[in-house]
């Protein structure tokens, strides 16, 4: 696609959805950080939840939220925040 036809300041326009996080000084941060990605995850916002966390898809620092989040997800069945628990942690 020619360039022409895509707006470099498109990204910049997105929603911004409130994702509930405490302080980033809160202990609890990093696992709120940990399931606001997931969560964004499921309807494809991952780049949003990236900014609004300060953490990057992949995060080493929270894998083990998303280890917990996975066997929360096993244990309730939910089949989509699994699959995107378990492509966190490859």
């Amino acid at each position: 696609m020619s360039r022409a036809f895509l707006r470099d300041d498109a990204e910049g326009e997105m929603p911004r959805r409130n994702y509930g996080l405490p302080e980033r000084d809160d202990p609890g941060y990093d696992r709120a950080a940990a399931r606001a990605l997931l969560e964004a995850a499921r309807v494809s916002e991952t780049q949003l939840a990236e900014r609004a966390t300060g953490y990057y898809w992949g995060e080493p620092v929270l894998r083990p939220y998303v280890e917990e989040m996975l066997a929360e997800a096993e244990k309730a069945q939910d089949d989509r925040l699994e699959q995107v628990a378990r492509r966190f942690l490859r």
